[in-house]
C-alpha cells in the first residue's frame, strides 16, 4: 500500500527541515513525498533542496506561486499516486518513525476509506511542551452533526475516495478542511476508522490559531455549516468550539 504525504509551505525556512526529516525517517518503505512550495523568498527552497539531497527518487518537489494553502493542497493531491494521502504541514512533524506503518496497518485491517487519529499541539519554540492534546475519540455521524470533527492533519484518506468526492473548495481561505471533512464524514457510504494514538505534533500559530484570523474563521465556519444545510449554522460553530474544551484540560496531564 503506497502512501503519499503532502507538505505545503511558504517562507518556513526555520521549520521545514524538521517536517521533511520526520517524513524521510519513517520506517514504512513505500512513501511518496510531495512538497509544494509557494515560491518562498526566505531561503526555504534552498533548505528543502538541502534536506532532500540524495532522496530525490522518492520526492516530488515544486516551487511556484499558488492561490493559497488549499490550492497548494489540491495541487499535491493531484500530483499524488499513492493509495492513501496524508498531510504533514511545514510547521509540524510526524509523531514517530513508526507513524505511517501504524496508519497502513489500521487501513489494512479496517478496509476503510478515511482514517483519523490523535494529535498534539505544541509550543512553537519547544515542540516537547504540549499546549493541547487532541484525542479524536470514536466516530459517529451524530457527533459530526453536533460540531465534532477530527483534527485535519491526523487524517489519512484513500486517494480514489478524494478524487470521487471532491478536493478542497478554494472559496474558503481558512476552513476548506472543515468543508472537506463534513462532506466526507457525512457521506452515507464512507468507511471510517479511528487509530487511537498520536500521529502528529503541530506547532501552535498557524492560520487558524492566529488571533487576527479568528473572526474570519468564525464567519467561514458558519458559512460552511449553512452551505451543508444545517438549520442553525451559528449553533453548530459554537458546538464545534465546545468540543475543544476537554483537549485543553487533558493537556495538563501529558
Amino acid at each position: 500500500m503506497k502512501v503519499s504525504i503532502i507538505t505545503i509551505c511558504y517562507n518556513r525556512v526555520s521549520t521545514i527541515g524538521e517536517a521533511i526529516a520526520s517524513v524521510l525517517n519513517q520506517d514504512y518503505p513505500d512513501i511518496e513525498y510531495i512538497i509544494v512550495d509557494g515560491a518562498s523568498t526566505d531561503g526555504t527552497v534552498g533548505r528543502i533542496r538541502e534536506a532532500i539531497l540524495g532522496q530525490e527518487n522518492r520526492i516530488k518537489f515544486v516551487s511556484e506561486p499558488d492561490c493559497g494553502l488549499y490550492d497548494a493542497l489540491n495541487k499535491g493531491v493531484q500530483m499524488a499516486t499513492g493509495d492513501i494521502v496524508g498531510v504533514c504541514h511545514s510547521d509540524d512533524v510526524l509523531f514517530s518513525p513508526h507513524t505511517i506503518s501504524h496508519v497502513v496497518e489500521k487501513f489494512a485491517c479496517s478496509n476503510s476509506d478515511f482514517l483519523y487519529a490523535d494529535g498534539l499541539f505544541v509550543d512553537p519554540d519547544n515542540p516537547n511542551k504540549v499546549i493541547r492534546r487532541w484525542i479524536g475519540g470514536r466516530y459517529s455521524k451524530w457527533k459530526v452533526c453536533h460540531g465534532w470533527l477530527p483534527l485535519h492533519t491526523t487524517c489519512y484518506i484513500r486517494r480514489d475516495y478524494m478524487m470521487a468526492h471532491g478536493l478542497y473548495d478554494t472559496q474558503y481561505k481558512i476552513v476548506a478542511d472543515t468543508d472537506l471533512l463534513l462532506r466526507y464524514l457525512l457521506d452515507q457510504d464512507v468507511k471510517v476508522a479511528y487509530l487511537p494514538e498520536y500521529v502528529t505534533r503541530m506547532r501552535m500559530g498557524g492560520v487558524s490559531t492566529d488571533a487576527t484570523q479568528r473572526k474570519r474563521m468564525w464567519r467561514e465556519d458558519v458559512k460552511t455549516y449553512a452551505n451543508h444545510g444545517f438549520a442553525f449554522p451559528t449553533l453548530k460553530k459554537i458546538e464545534k468550539v465546545l468540543w475543544k474544551v476537554p483537549q485543553f484540560l487533558m493537556a495538563w496531564h501529558v
